[in-house]
């Protein structure tokens, strides 16, 4: 059974995939180079620039750092120091989320 993808994520999927697309061609390099550089087949490196959601997000964020397009809006260090805020924040909630098990009483 496929999985159905909201509008909004197929929409991200196509713009990061233009933009990896656009900033090969401003590299000038054919779609067999920049998949022999990500070590992967032309036909997944066609995927990814058509935005297919079933590849892998690795594969789409190796892409994107080779032909120079900035994750998050970030270069490197930005990116190293939004890793560090999300990781902060992440260690300040619980490691674990429970269903409550108690009924809640709003009949005021």
């Amino acid at each position: 059974m496929a999985h159905a993808y909201s509008p909004p994520t197929l929409d991200a999927l196509v713009i990061l995939g233009a933009q990896i697309a656009t900033a090969r061609r401003g590299r000038r390099w054919t779609a067999a180079e920049l998949a022999e550089r990500a070590g992967i087949s032309l036909t997944t490196l066609r995927r990814a620039e058509q935005g297919a959601p079933s590849v892998a997000i690795g594969v789409v964020f190796e892409l994107a750092t080779l032909v120079g397009v900035p994750l998050f809006g970030q270069d490197a260090s930005g990116l190293r120091a939004a890793r560090s805020r999300a990781m902060d924040l992440l260690a300040l909630l619980p490691q674990r989320v429970r269903e409550t098990s108690r009924e809640i009483d709003d009949d005021f």
